[in-house]
């Protein structure tokens, strides 16, 4: 006989605004490959605030255990989607735009990695929205501004920052 496990209150909006996200990673990303930076603009933005508010409430209360999942790979797929996208149609013409990208895409994939394996450990390593929402505001502004020369670069140092701050969280709790 299956049992089904009560879900907490607001999952199905949770889960719905995480889905939705993710499809809208899909068609920023499209955006960005077919050169509509306006248009991938929009998309970023709407698909980032979903999945900030999805996120916020599955690690608040508002999911389970598969909402949090889900957002933690719908970031990586924000990442690899978008960032990806982004470090492919600027390799030749504007690399120092592509390198940015994909120092940006490795550094939150770093970041989250030793998020989920600190806490693999039982370490308390902070989810931090903040750093997200950065992320995504920042290359959001770059493509309808045409700043991705630079908002890709601080939007690597963001990554960057939680990587070593997560990780300095892991080792001052090894130390004590």
């Amino acid at each position: 006989m299956v049992r089904f496990q009560r879900q907490p209150p607001g999952t199905a909006v949770t889960r719905a605004s995480l889905v939705i996200g993710g499809g809208l990673v899909a068609i920023a990303a499209w955006a960005i490959i077919g050169r509509r930076p306006g248009l991938a603009a929009v998309f970023v933005a709407a698909s980032g605030a979903l999945l900030l508010v999805g996120g916020h409430r599955a690690n608040h209360g508002a999911g389970g255990p598969v909402d949090r999942m889900l957002s933690e790979l719908l970031d990586r797929a924000w990442d690899g989607a978008v960032l990806g996208s982004i470090a492919w149609i600027a390799r030749d013409a504007l690399p120092h735009i592509a390198v940015g990208a994909l120092v940006a895409m490795c550094a939150s994939f770093l970041s989250s990695y030793v998020r989920a394996r600190g806490a693999a450990l039982s370490y308390s390593v902070e989810e931090s929205h903040v750093t997200r929402g950065a992320r995504y505001a920042l290359v959001a502004g770059g493509l309808a501004f045409g700043w991705l020369g630079w908002t890709v670069w601080v939007a690597a140092a963001v990554s960057v920052i939680a990587a070593i701050v997560r990780t300095s969280q892991v080792a001052a709790e090894e130390r004590a």
